[in-house]
């Protein structure tokens, strides 16, 4: 891995930065290593026969994007000569070099992730559910990691109520990343403004799942993956840290976008 200088930010929060050129930066924070409890119980609100059930996950230290790829990172690592196949410069409904791209397939994402890691030396890649979930977390056991409830202060979603909660004004669309405050691991939209792809393939629970944090792939090339974090146009219930949703790898769609990971150095 290519030599890397971690700052702190934000008091315990560990992060570097990759210059991705003409000001254009893209912040990777440092999430530690742990064991958690992936998927939700029964009881929670919202909950689908797909988040569970819950078992046992280790997860090796790596480092996570602070927010969704925003158009102007997506921009400039789409300018750079293609590793598989090409990129749209612009793909996105809503513009803005501050808000997340959206519009991009699976393909794209794996696309994106081979060019960053190639023109930096790292090891760039879509986050398994497993790193998803426990970032998502950071240490939390509740449906959200700001607690038991939601509202639009906290998240882009449709502003309808979760679990007898309050209601709150839909933005109706993407709103620019960093606008809604951050777990306790410095990660920001982790619940709302666009689903994030995932490396998994997509699996109808969680028997049988690796309890390493590696992603569950399936030996023939699935075309259904993961997405995980809820959007601006979804209940609040899709937002939960738990939740998943199916695609197929060449769907687009305006409410969905993804967040990269980044491989921790290796310790002799």
């Amino acid at each position: 891995m290519a030599e890397l200088t971690i700052r702190r930010r934000s008091g315990t929060t560990q992060c570097f930065t990759e210059d991705l050129g003409n000001g254009v930066e893209l912040d990777m924070v440092l999430i530690p290593g742990g064991t958690f409890h992936m998927g939700s119980p029964e009881d929670e609100p919202g909950y689908e026969d797909y988040d569970g059930p819950q078992h046992e996950v280790t997860v090796p230290t790596f480092f996570m994007g602070r927010y969704p790829v925003t158009q102007a990172q997506w921009r400039a690592v789409a300018n750079s000569p293609q590793v598989k196949q090409k990129l749209e410069l612009e793909p996105s409904h809503f513009k803005g070099n501050d808000l997340p791209v959206e519009l991009v397939i699976w393909d794209e994402a794996v696309e994106f992730c081979a060019r960053l890691s190639r023109d930096t030396g790292k090891q760039y890649g879509l986050p398994s559910e497993a790193q998803w979930e426990y970032a998502c977390r950071a240490g939390t056991t509740t449906p959200f990691h700001f607690g038991n409830q939601i509202t639009t202060e906290l998240a882009n979603y449709n502003g309808s109520s979760y679990n007898n909660g309050p209601s709150g004004q839909s933005a109706e669309k993407t709103t620019p990343v960093g606008s809604f405050p951050a777990n306790a691991w410095g990660l920001h939209e982790m619940h709302g403004n666009v689903w994030e792809w995932c490396a998994d393939n997509w699996h109808e629970n969680y028997k049988g799942a690796p309890t390493d944090g590696s992603a569950w792939m399936k030996k023939n090339d699935e075309q259904s993956c993961v997405q995980r974090g809820g959007s601006w146009d979804n209940d609040p219930r899709y937002c939960r840290s738990a939740s998943r949703l199916i695609y197929n790898r060449d769907d687009r769609s305006f409410n969905l976008g993804f967040r990269v990971m980044c491989e921790a150095p290796r310790t002799p």
